[in-house]
């Protein structure tokens, strides 16, 4: 059984920052891809960022020069780096691995809100 387990959500002011983390219980030869999703109150889940496993990334429109994905192989796990947070960017956050066979793995996810 798979397990991904996330942490670093929470609330924070506008303009601050948040990093999240997820490791994965699973062979990390077998990882093709590996990011995060949010869904924000009220809205379909969107991709935020994302990294392959050669390395390049892929960030959605609204965090493009304000996050970072980055992977730890020793570690097996995905860190999202989130720095000037805008209230909108308040939503629960998960982490989702996809495995070279195709199959995808979601974890339970992460509140993170944005608010003064």
């Amino acid at each position: 059984q798979v397990q991904l387990v996330e942490s670093g959500g929470g609330t924070v002011q506008p303009g601050g920052s948040l990093r999240l983390s997820c490791a994965a219980s699973i062979n990390r030869f077998s990882i093709s891809a590996m990011g995060w999703y949010r869904q924000p109150p009220g809205k379909q889940r969107e991709l935020v960022a994302a990294i392959i496993q050669d390395g390049n990334t892929n960030y959605a429109d609204s965090v493009k020069g304000r996050c970072t994905v980055s992977r730890d192989v020793a570690e097996n796990s995905v860190l999202l780096q989130m720095n000037a947070l805008k209230p909108e960017d308040t939503a629960i956050y998960y982490c989702k691995v996809t495995t070279h066979s195709g199959f995808e793995y979601l974890g339970q996810g992460t509140q993170v809100t944005v608010s003064s």
